[in-house]
């Protein structure tokens, strides 16, 4: 599952590159300040940099958001309303359904409990995506408008969202105030969600199929919201409001781990500049030795979608930019994130 932010090329100004114009050679004897008027590469090639990583104009960012994609978008996010749907409504086991022919009948019965997961996780999603979306819209930084990845026989219906901006364009502090937001802005949403539905919990037993892992933070508010639940027992996300906050707290979870292009890779190349490399390079270390040793291998398809992402976290338009005592404290905090939301025990 993902909901991060993909970064895409900057285009040069009227979508052409610049060109060196060709002048023949003076005669012996001439000035030699021709030579330094009229051979352009270094100034070319420095151009081109100034080019792609240089701040919009407004009339330039009107532009490009004229020409944003917009069909793609909507088609996605509907169609990830439908899968949410049918995840909720099938109970969140659609395989088992569909293999048996009973998944008509059991989306009448369960058509209720399919509209409060579907609108409960579409809602925490789709508020983590517009606090990037609107980040990038206050710092003139061109973007796509979110990207829904629905798959309908996914147990949760959905792999989270995604959106695409030039990253290149921002500073070092704007590129953290669009990494922080989106997941402080889906936490908003999640956690009474989660609040709600721990409240109408029951304990998982272990004779279950499937048994999905509790994150720190299900266990802190299960002990102050519900007592009588043991502290070593797991909460039954059979209810579509304790399950649509667990999809909440992975994503968030997943997306503010410190690597490359997630929001965590953001916010710590926004504290630590480019020596943020180092603690992303230290962290896929340490999953890799995680993963290997306790044998947990369903979190080998994320470790490698992270590695063909990239580990490292590309430089921002200025990296020299401040963030101020404010931001990173805010910064540090967030840290906490993963650590409370990640679910290291995916499924057992």
């Amino acid at each position: 599952m993902l909901a991060r932010m993909t970064e895409q090329r900057g285009e040069f100004d009227g979508g052409q590159q610049p060109r060196i114009e060709h002048e023949q050679v003076p005669a012996h004897g001439e000035s030699s300040e021709w030579f330094e008027s009229k051979v352009p590469q270094p100034q070319a090639s420095e151009r081109l940099v100034r080019a792609m990583h240089r701040e919009l104009s407004a009339a330039e960012f009107t532009a490009r958001r004229r020409q944003r994609r917009v069909f793609l978008p909507v088609f996605l996010f509907l169609a990830t309303c439908v899968s949410t749907f049918i995840a909720g409504a099938l109970n969140w086991d659609p395989g088992t359904y569909i293999a048996t022919d009973l998944a008509g009948r059991q989306i009448a019965a369960g058509w209720q409990q399919g509209l409060i997961y579907a609108a409960a996780v579409i809602g925490i999603l789709l508020t983590h995506e517009m606090g990037h979306f609107l980040q990038t819209l206050r710092y003139r930084v061109p973007s796509s408008l979110p990207f829904f990845i629905p798959v309908p026989f996914l147990l949760t219906g959905t792999m989270g969202a995604v959106i695409g901006m030039e990253g290149s364009r921002a500073d070092r502090k704007q590129l953290f105030d669009i990494g922080i937001s989106g997941p402080w802005a889906g936490l908003l949403v999640a956690l009474p969600i989660t609040w709600f539905g721990i409240q109408q919990a029951d304990v998982m037993k272990q004779s279950g199929p499937i048994v999905l892992g509790d994150p720190l933070i299900f266990k802190l508010m299960a002990h102050y919201l519900r007592p009588d639940i043991a502290a070593d027992a797991i909460l039954n996300k059979n209810n579509p409001l304790l399950m649509a906050g667990w999809v909440g707290m992975l994503i968030t979870g997943l997306n503010m781990l410190p690597i490359s292009q997630l929001d965590g890779g953001h916010v710590i190349y926004g504290l630590f500049g480019r020596r943020a490399i180092w603690v992303a390079r230290a962290f896929m270390v340490a999953a890799m030795l995680y993963i290997v040793l306790d044998e947990h291998y369903n979190w080998v398809l994320m470790l490698v979608l992270v590695i063909m992402l990239g580990v490292d976290h590309p430089p921002t338009r200025d990296d020299r930019v401040k963030l101020g005592w404010g931001r990173w404290a805010f910064g540090f905090l967030s840290l906490a994130i993963p650590v409370l939301c990640f679910t290291p025990v995916l499924i057992s």
